[in-house]
């Protein structure tokens, strides 16, 4: 049975502990306004980048002149998984259940004998999926240390990402990150961005016809790998404010836990105390009436 001293040092510690739930959960509810903005003014340019693409793209639907970014490389053997998480933990399942969508598509790619490549984005993604994928891991990023996510974090992605499909690496890409809808869901998806999904173009194709200045291929050509870097950069943001939103999340867990922790001990505290003095008691009225 612990001693009365190692209970006040367990009650002392558990409300240390609680202090720092709580000043993370404040810390994280502040940043998540800033984040949550961010993620939201983003939307709006990438769903409008996504009309426009499948405006053209519907025009030029099965052209042979439709760049490969757009077209594919006509095969999908080989994938490459860009997989996005977050630099830290301490924020519920916001990682894991990122990696564990990233896991099943790896694991059935996997049993249809296609060939699976990984780029991690944060530190987290790195460290779960090294486990028992780590020969698939061809590249990793970090962004530890950026305080303000920039579009230039993620053209550097897209980019690197660009540069391994012109050079042949892969045929089929795959964005992973967690979409923020508020601050206790945060829903994982898989998004594919080369060659683009484009399910609208059809729709698109039975609209208005217009006409494009430079050719559409021109435009596509540069629209392309901008498209690229912009869902990258979406899904950073996104990322941003669902991981703040989860920290907030489980840093209130953590405090009102802690909270029913110290209650606990305080009463179990309170009763050994208790009990000890009520022994002291009849130890002592014991004998007093020996003598």
């Amino acid at each position: 049975m612990a001693s009365l001293k190692d209970m006040r040092v367990r009650i002392a510690a558990t409300k240390a502990t609680q202090k720092i739930t709580k000043a993370m959960q404040m810390v994280a509810a502040s940043k998540l306004r800033r984040a949550q903005a961010a993620a939201e003014a983003a939307r709006p340019f990438a769903e409008r980048m996504d009309a426009v693409l499948q405006n053209i793209a519907a025009g030029m639907a099965g052209a042979a002149g439709a760049p490969k970014l757009l077209a594919g490389t006509g095969s999908d053997q080989v994938h490459l998984l860009i997989v996005a998480t977050g630099e830290r933990g301490l924020a519920g399942a916001f990682n894991s259940s990122i990696v564990r969508l990233a896991r099943e598509h790896i694991n059935r790619l996997l049993s249809e004998g296609k060939e699976v490549k990984i780029l991690t984005v944060g530190k987290k993604g790195y460290e779960q999926l090294r486990r028992n994928y780590e020969k698939h891991i061809v590249d990793r990023v970090e962004l530890r240390g950026i305080r303000t996510l920039g579009y230039v974090n993620a053209a550097d992605i897209g980019e690197k990402v660009t540069a391994m499909f012109d050079r042949g690496e892969f045929d089929v890409a795959t964005l992973f990150y967690a979409k923020f809808r508020s601050v206790i869901l945060q829903i994982p998806t898989a998004q594919q961005i080369i060659p683009p999904k484009l399910e609208g173009a059809a729709a698109a194709a039975d609209g208005a016809s217009y006409e494009y200045e430079p050719e559409e291929d021109e435009i596509l050509n540069d629209l392309l790998p901008r498209y690229v870097a912009t869902q990258i950069f979406r899904a950073l943001l996104e990322n941003n404010a669902s991981f703040y939103g989860s920290q907030m999340s489980a840093m209130d867990n953590a405090t009102r836990n802690a909270g029913d922790m110290i209650r606990k001990q305080t009463i179990k505290y309170n009763r050994t105390r208790q009990a000890m003095i009520t022994k002291e008691l009849i130890e002592i009225i014991s004998g007093a009436e020996a003598l």
